[in-house]
């Protein structure tokens, strides 16, 4: 049996609607640990989880997140509590920093040494644009309400 190509989605803003909780990184300083905590309430986006669902026809599902590590336990059980497939979850170090388009693009490079990547799927331009100048496929998530806060967070603080 061969093994399948993975099909790789981040959560915060493609699977995961993080709306209701991004008024915690516009105070000074960002409640990042109440940001993540809240994750437990967000609720899924449909157009997101739907295309992990279709992925499942011909790809494993995995997903890759700049959540930190310390979010494992909840994170997996908001996955299931949405019917999301079951899959790889890669985080990143609780005192990882660094933006998420270097952390994710590194981590995929490692994965695609032994997996096949059909697509990764993420909210995140710079993401997507270091993925796709890497030769990775991508899905630009689109489907979600853009935020700036958000979009800072990603782009200079590195979190999600």
């Amino acid at each position: 049996m061969t093994t399948r190509p993975l099909a790789v989605f981040d959560l915060d803003g493609t699977l995961a609607d993080t709306g209701h909780r991004q008024h915690l990184l516009r105070q000074t300083p960002r409640d990042w640990r109440a940001f993540f905590a809240a994750a437990t309430e967000d609720p899924p986006l449909v157009e997101g989880v739907a295309l992990a669902l279709r992925s499942t026809e011909d790809c494993e599902v995995v997903y890759l997140t700049g959540r930190p590590e310390r979010c494992r336990r909840d994170t997996v059980a908001w996955l299931a509590q949405h019917g999301l497939p079951e899959g790889r979850l890669w985080m990143r170090p609780n005192h990882d920093r660094r933006p998420a388009r270097h952390t994710k693009l590194e981590i995929l490079r490692r994965i695609a040494r032994d997996r096949e990547i059909r697509h990764v799927v993420d909210d995140d331009e710079l993401v997507c644009d270091a993925c796709e100048e890497a030769g990775f496929r991508v899905i630009r998530a689109r489907w979600a309400t853009p935020s700036e806060t958000l979009r800072d967070a990603q782009q200079r603080a590195g979190r999600t």
